[in-house]
């Protein structure tokens, strides 16, 4: 089991969780989305039971469990286009992407 982040996504998740007193990136998944499912994060102020933890890039992301099997390998890149920024997933698990990224299918 894996995730990966990138060095930018790294940088931008560690001043985050610095910036909200967190100790890490929670990744997840909601049932929502034109194609299924789409992610979901936010910065965790604790580690839960149900918490399985990845480290990369010396940044910390937390999956819980029942999330691994469509998060497993998964690589999240921080972009900046223009004015806008975003998260972006490279998900081997994904079988189909909405036109905008946002939400997949498995």
């Amino acid at each position: 089991m894996a995730i990966n982040l990138t060095e930018n996504a790294a940088r931008h998740i560690r001043s985050q969780v610095a910036k909200a007193g967190g100790v890490a990136l929670r990744l997840g998944i909601k049932k929502v989305g034109c194609s299924g499912l789409a992610y979901t994060f936010d910065i965790a102020k604790a580690i839960g039971p149900d918490d399985e933890i990845f480290l990369s890039q010396d940044t910390q992301v937390l999956i819980e469990r029942k999330n691994l099997p469509f998060l497993d390998g998964t690589s999240v890149d921080f972009v900046r286009k223009g004015l806008n920024e975003s998260f972006r997933f490279d998900n081997p698990n994904a079988k189909s992407e909405c036109g905008c990224g946002e939400s997949f299918n498995v």
